[in-house]
């Protein structure tokens, strides 16, 4: 589902993952529960630990604007648009060139004016204020598994039959198409020429879209869809699993053989494969899982917790992990301990497979989200752990706050930009240390705080 608000990845660091041919990294929001609007600065948010390069995600990753910087207004209507006709007259030749025919760029553009409502859905960029629990409660909440399930048993045949060609769990392609789009029933309005043409003029991030508007324009060009049915957000994501179009050209897929590759139409049977080939081509394993939710043993050596560090299962309860039954984690590959909250949240033991939903959108409550709604839909149990539900999200100034705190202090973060990468996690980790407390990585408020 499509967000009503601007959405910044999770990033984490992961594993390597088998390599596919990406398209360009995107802008596009991320996190999309259909009932949540989340905002963020960019980069990490508090409670997310990143100890790697995060990999390259084929899915948008927005950066909002820095809160501190104002971005410039909205030109008024009649200039914009005098403006914005004179920027399609040269993009023209720059789409022909490109191997455009004048007659579908012709085409596509009828009609298409500036759209301020684009424009001011872009600009209006505010702090993440939600928690990755709270994000987790819309994400996997008990009526989205429930239409989760219904929407399983309706399209159970197709959804086999994808699931046997691909090899992806159809369980997670439902998930994703429940996080994307509710299942259908919001995949946006917007016309998508309109909108990219609109952000791509308006300059800021115009490289970006105007690549996302040129590969429009060959899916147009490619007859998969009319220009008046290419819909969806205002920041190009398109059909029942909001793919952008450098991934639906990377990606998408003719499941029906109709000869189209048609992720808009009532019927998602070409974009529930297109998001299985998706995954498949990030790496997805056939029989593993996202990760599986654990108990760790007093006394555990938090600096482990890190997606750096792989081990099998058997090594990993060799050292007191285990499920929440208490029984050895079944070896399902070399595996990562993740504490999404700290040593008080929830913990989990993650292989490749939540590598690859990273692929799709990296963001780890994304990924988790996910995840657990898919195991939820299985017939799995809500999370057993407990959140730190007395715990706020930092905003931008405070994580840029802790940064400067923990340098002066002597843990020197290697610069001041509000985000949790590795970095200012191995940081947090030795103030922990320093003063006796558990050196999960965790910033929290508790420890900005403490640094006062």
């Amino acid at each position: 589902m499509w967000v009503q608000g601007i959405l910044v990845g999770l990033v984490l660091g992961t594993t390597a993952v088998a390599a596919v041919a990406a398209p360009a990294q995107s802008l596009r929001p991320v996190l999309r529960p259909a009932t949540v609007t989340v905002v963020s600065s960019g980069g990490t948010i508090p409670y997310v630990q990143k100890t790697a390069a995060p990999v390259a995600s084929q899915r948008p990753v927005l950066r909002p604007i820095d809160p501190e910087i104002k971005a410039p207004e909205a030109q008024p209507v009649a200039a914009a648009n005098k403006g914005f006709q004179r920027w399609i007259d040269g993009y023209r030749s720059r789409a022909l060139k490109a191997g455009i025919s004048a007659a579908v760029f012709d085409r596509a553009f009828r009609g298409v004016e500036y759209n301020t409502d684009v424009i001011q859905r872009d600009r209006n960029q505010s702090e993440f204020t939600k928690t990755i629990w709270e994000y987790l409660d819309s994400a996997a909440s008990d009526t989205r598994v429930k239409n989760g399930k219904a929407a399983l048993k309706k399209h159970r045949k197709t959804l086999e039959r994808i699931e046997a060609h691909y090899g992806v769990d159809k369980e997670v392609v439902v998930a994703v198409w429940g996080l994307e789009s509710n299942y259908g029933t919001y995949k946006g309005t917007t016309p998508i020429i309109e909108a990219l043409a609109t952000l791509s003029y308006d300059g800021r991030r115009g490289k970006f879209f105007e690549q996302q508007l040129t590969a429009a324009l060959k899916i147009i060009q490619s007859g998969d869809v009319r220009p008046q049915n290419m819909t969806g957000s205002w920041a190009g994501a398109m059909g029942h699993t909001q793919f952008i179009p450098t991934s639906y050209l990377a990606f998408a897929v003719d499941f029906t053989g109709d000869g189209k590759r048609d992720i808009w139409s009532d019927d998602p049977t070409d974009a529930l494969a297109s998001t299985a080939a998706y995954l498949k081509r990030s790496g997805w394993v056939t029989g593993q899982p996202w990760g599986v939710e654990v108990q760790l043993p007093k006394g555990f050596n938090y600096a482990l917790a890190s997606r750096k560090i792989q081990k099998s299962p058997s090594e990993w309860a060799r050292l007191g992990v285990r499920d929440m039954q208490g029984r050895k984690v079944p070896n399902h590959g070399k595996a990562s301990i993740l504490l999404p909250a700290g040593g008080r949240g929830v913990a989990f033991m993650i292989f490749k497979n939540f590598a690859a939903i990273e692929r799709y959108n990296a963001a780890d409550a994304y990924v988790i989200g996910v995840g657990h709604l898919s195991d939820r839909i299985k017939g799995g149990s809500e999370f057993q752990g407990k959140w730190p539900r007395g715990d706020r999200a930092l905003t931008f100034k405070e994580r840029k706050e802790l940064q400067r705190r923990l340098t002066r202090a002597g843990f020197d973060t290697q610069g001041v930009d509000g985000k949790i990468g590795p970095i200012t996690i191995e940081a947090v980790r030795a103030y922990q240390r320093s003063v006796g407390a558990t050196p999960d990585g965790y910033a929290s408020l508790t420890l900005l705080k403490s640094l006062r």
